[in-house]
């Protein structure tokens, strides 16, 4: 129990069974085990540091990885109580129209809105690939990788 404002709250737990010759044994979601993952976004958009970048565009993945305590809405049942993936990708989204050199700067201003949306995240980790980037090469693609 967690006493808060003169009372005590007690915490919804989360329980997942695991089975071991035969017998089965309860045990308590971790926090830190918890997540939301959106994986494979992909988005058509104008980021780069040369002009040419910022005219003709690229095709970019994105991966983004929540951690929070869900043991709320595992009881509840509710959306309210856990964090919502639509609103997620909307965040990712809208960020991704907006057109920037740095895929650093694209990824700081997701985490920073997400952080102000969700306060009860307690990390992520968010990854854009900008698919074959013009490197004189073959590059399937370049990728940043940003975690809080």
């Amino acid at each position: 129990m967690e006493k808060s404002e003169g009372r005590f709250e007690q915490k919804a737990l989360c329980f997942y069974y695991i089975e071991i010759d035969n017998y089965r044994y309860r045990r308590i979601m971790s926090e830190t085990n918890n997540y939301i993952e959106l994986a494979g976004m992909e988005f058509f958009s104008y980021h780069g540091h040369f002009d040419e970048e910022q005219i003709v565009g690229n095709r970019f993945v994105v991966d983004l990885r929540v951690n929070a305590d869900f043991s709320r809405a595992c009881v509840s049942d509710d959306l309210f109580d856990t964090v919502d993936y639509q609103e997620l990708y909307a965040i990712v989204a809208e960020e991704m129209a907006i057109p920037s050199k740095l895929l650093e700067s694209v990824a700081k201003r997701i985490i920073e809105r997400l952080k102000k949306r969700y306060p009860q995240v307690t990390g992520a980790t968010l990854s854009i690939s900008k698919l074959n980037p013009s490197l004189g090469g073959q590059v399937g693609a370049a990728k940043i990788v940003l975690s809080y």
